[in-house]
């Protein structure tokens, strides 16, 4: 179970600051603000002339986040940056932000711990609670629409797509003879009572079943998809992305990306391989052993002004 301490450390913190390489007076967007964990840290880089623009389309994860980085900028107080809080999923970044405006950009994908642990929001099958799985839970369908309303050949592809569960039809199949599922108990259930775990499988039966379900009820991939093209547009010429990814679909979106841009001439790869975490980093937050990192700078001379790294 994780502590108070795990559920909230950012990941990859000081290499993520490395390679966004923040100046005083910098414009930085953070798409996946969670529990600010990372942007407590840029608003302290900024100095009075610089600005944050935070994006999180969780409600509730954006309340936390905003009375988190108000104590933060108290703290500053003259020193302090200016902060915008956008409540909106990351894909929409270019209906608010200025094309060529940005010196840095973050994504941190995925889902956080607090999601993961408030019953409630029926991400996990840790504790039991509603199959909600939206992390927007203003709008969109929730996991039990789609549990109880898909086809079992749609459950199938999705289990197998997003989950990357080689069983997904077994257990699609089960899960229509299943119906009504309501809970994240009962989906655990009947997942794990049809394809039970192989000895040198160490995580739970419904572990894929569970991803797949969320990443379709979130567009999780579109909304990468849709970021990764519009971020060259965003930043300055010189500015620079960095984005964390926790499995290999979001990553391998991620690295294609990059990699054809590199080749357009969009993007200077400055990660040739992907960063991940120390074993003490690990130890203080054991959510960071699979995350990876990928940083790029946009290609082309800065101006001169503010944010310049020359």
């Amino acid at each position: 179970m994780t502590t108070e301490i795990e559920r909230h450390v950012p990941v990859l913190l000081t290499d993520a600051m490395q390679y966004l390489a923040l100046r005083p007076g910098s414009t930085v967007v953070d798409c996946t603000l969670g529990f600010a964990g990372h942007s407590s840290e840029i608003v302290r880089r900024l100095g009075p002339k610089g600005k944050l623009i935070a994006f999180d389309r969780d409600p509730e994860a954006m309340a936390l986040a905003k009375e988190k980085l108000d104590r933060a900028c108290e703290e500053l107080g003259s020193e302090a940056p200016q902060v915008t809080f956008i409540g909106e999923a990351f894909s929409s970044a270019p209906m608010y932000i200025e094309a060529g405006s940005v010196d840095a950009l973050l994504a941190d994908f995925g889902i956080s711990s607090m999601q993961l642990d408030e019953a409630s929001r029926g991400f996990s099958f840790m504790a039991d609670g509603p199959l909600d799985m939206r992390m927007d839970t203003r709008r969109g369908e929730t996991a039990a629409q789609v549990v109880n309303e898909a086809s079992e050949r749609e459950l199938a592809d999705l289990i197998y797509e997003y989950g990357e569960e080689r069983r997904s039809r077994r257990i699609a199949r089960a899960i229509v003879r299943g119906r009504p599922v309501t809970t994240t108990g009962q989906l655990a259930r009947i997942v794990a009572a049809a394809a039970p775990a192989m000895k040198p499988d160490r995580i739970h039966p419904a572990t894929r079943t569970f991803q797949g379900i969320r990443i379709f009820v979130n567009r999780e991939l579109d909304e990468i998809r849709a970021l990764m093209e519009a971020a060259p547009k965003l930043l300055k010429p010189s500015g620079r992305l960095a984005a964390i990814s926790f499995h290999s679909l979001e990553d391998r979106i991620v690295k294609d990306s990059l990699r054809d841009g590199a080749q357009n001439g969009i993007w200077t790869i400055l990660t040739k391989k992907p960063v991940i975490a120390g074993a003490d980093e690990i130890d203080r937050n054991p959510r960071s052993r699979s995350a990876k990192l990928r940083a790029a700078e946009k290609s082309g001379n800065r101006e001169q002004g503010t944010g310049n790294r020359n």
